[in-house]
């Protein structure tokens, strides 16, 4: 990366209340910084400031580990406790993708990567399922096969300690489940929050459980959407990153509406793995700010 492309991004949350901006500000103009891009959002429902801001890197007379270190007493005053960080954006992110059997968002992430359109270190595959190995090392990726045994609470368990094991190891950014079939646990929700990812169909509540396109089928549905979110232990109701449609009509078959409903999945979830790894989205409670 060029030196006058590579930035630091930094990204805050804290009560809202006159002079952050000029707090900010001040801060990195004292520090010679050089402002590139700069989003600020109030909400009036929580009072509460959100602001993710750009900076050059070669702006400022000192590295990323020293502007964490000096921003922290900005963030202090601004009453942010941990509700900051800094990402620079001259390291690669890194991403663990977890899978089951059906590998269209797999497929598709894997394209992305192969093609520069995301930047990342895929660390590792792990899947329940051995179906999506070949693909995953053709293209020179680790892959992990962790079985859950059905109907076996204390295999399932010893499978999840493994999984978050080979996580944890990777040190990832965000954890990617792209259509992986196993409901996370309350403890690794914990864990990885706000790093881990999740893709669903938009049918939710109305068609709940087994062939939910076959139930929407019936009913003669128009729209088909999918939706990006963090995991959270409760199922599928997540702070939500990134939402998108797309028309049926009564012509389309199942089997169409299957289709279409993977390639609205892919693209959601791409964009909600771009959002997170670029410092995009803020979080706060069960809300979202997606600058």
């Amino acid at each position: 990366m060029p030196s006058n492309e590579r930035r630091y991004v930094i990204k805050l949350g804290c009560p809202d209340r006159t002079g952050i901006v000029a707090r900010i500000a001040s801060f990195l103009t004292e520090a010679g910084g050089w402002i590139v891009e700069a989003d600020y959002h109030s909400d009036p429902d929580t009072n509460w400031f959100f602001t993710r801001q750009e900076v050059r890197a070669d702006s400022l007379p000192f590295g990323v580990e020293e502007l964490r270190t000096r921003f922290a007493e900005v963030a202090r005053q601004l009453s942010a406790l941990s509700d900051w960080s800094i990402i620079d954006t001259g390291v690669k992110r890194r991403v663990v993708i977890l899978v089951s059997k059906e590998g269209h968002c797999l497929y598709d992430l894997l394209g992305r990567v192969h093609g520069g359109e995301l930047d990342v270190d895929v660390r590792a595959v792990i899947g329940n399922h051995t179906d999506l190995a070949d693909i995953t090392r053709a293209h020179g990726i680790p892959f992990h096969h962790v079985p859950f045994p059905p109907g076996d609470p204390e295999g399932k368990a010893a499978a999840f300690a493994q999984l978050s094991q080979l996580v944890d190891a990777a040190k990832p950014d965000a954890i990617v489940l792209a259509r992986f079939m196993q409901v996370l646990p309350a403890g690794l929700c914990a864990r990885w929050a706000g790093r881990a990812l999740n893709i669903h169909h938009s049918f939710l509540p109305s068609f709940v459980g087994a062939r939910p396109y076959h139930q929407a089928h019936k009913r003669g549905v128009k729209l088909i959407g999918a939706t990006c979110h963090y995991v959270t232990a409760e199922l599928d109701a997540g702070p939500i990153i990134e939402q998108n449609v797309i028309r049926v009509d009564h012509g389309d078959s199942v089997a169409d509406m299957v289709r279409k409903g993977r390639d609205i999945e892919k693209v959601v979830l791409a964009g909600g793995l771009r959002a997170h790894l670029q410092g995009r989205i803020l979080v706060h409670g069960n809300k979202t700010v997606v600058f």
